[in-house]
């Protein structure tokens, strides 16, 4: 029984250990640094590199065009998908915080995008997305208030075009999720999602254990 406790601390520690060096392994350039010092300052919690590449990963593989992004923060996961995006792709991004937009808007300077790759709209998600066009976005990422999730999915289903991809941030909230004791509710919100996403015949979904999780799905149409 001993024996078998060490193997299984050891299996964690190693798994904790390549979680880590997964997360880490992209590295970040200096307008990424940049705008996650700018997070800090105002203290908006960002994606963690990991999630980022992943982002960064489904947008080039989705060859989106047309991206719609809830939570601008600072600019960190808008570069990523940026980057993923076609080169005449154009990001719709979305925060309650006009002064956190031009920060965002100076870090993708810094990093080398024209003014006509973002769009930026002030004001509160679910008010702007119901202005947005059907079937107009390749890709949807959520990355605000998370007790919105829910309604954030039914509103991504619309903006998406047949075989687009609707990614949730940070649905393990801190393990909030995942642990029972814990019934807040923007916890039930999220337990509400992942449950939405994984049984609705019309989503192909993956949960990546990647930062705080990342809850992502194909929309079939």
């Amino acid at each position: 029984m001993r024996a078998l406790r060490r193997q299984e601390r050891a299996i964690t520690g190693n798994r904790q250990t390549s979680w880590a060096f997964a997360d880490a392994y992209p590295g970040e350039d200096d307008a990424m640094l940049r705008a996650r010092d700018l997070a800090h300052a105002v203290g908006v919690r960002t994606v963690s590199p990991g999630t980022g590449t992943a982002l960064r990963l489904l947008a080039a593989a989705a060859d989106a065009k047309a991206v719609a992004e809830i939570g601008t923060g600072t600019g960190v996961s808008g570069i990523h998908l940026l980057r993923g995006m076609r080169p005449d792709g154009v990001l719709t991004t979305v925060d309650t915080e006009p002064d956190r937009q031009q920060l965002a808007r100076e870090v993708f300077a810094l990093a080398g995008f024209a003014a006509n790759r973002a769009r930026f709209i002030p004001g509160r998600a679910l008010d702007v997305l119901s202005r947005l066009a059907d079937g107009g976005y390749d890709m949807v990422f959520c990355d605000g208030d998370r007790a919105e999730y829910p309604e954030y999915l039914a509103e991504s289903l619309r903006l998406l075009r047949p075989g687009g991809l609707v990614c949730f941030e940070g649905v393990f909230a801190d393990g909030r999720t995942v642990d029972g004791a814990h019934q807040e509710d923007e916890v039930a919100g999220l337990r509400e999602l992942v449950r939405d996403v994984r049984d609705s015949d019309a989503l192909v979904p993956a949960l990546l254990p990647t930062g705080d999780g990342l809850l992502c799905a194909v929309y079939r149409g």
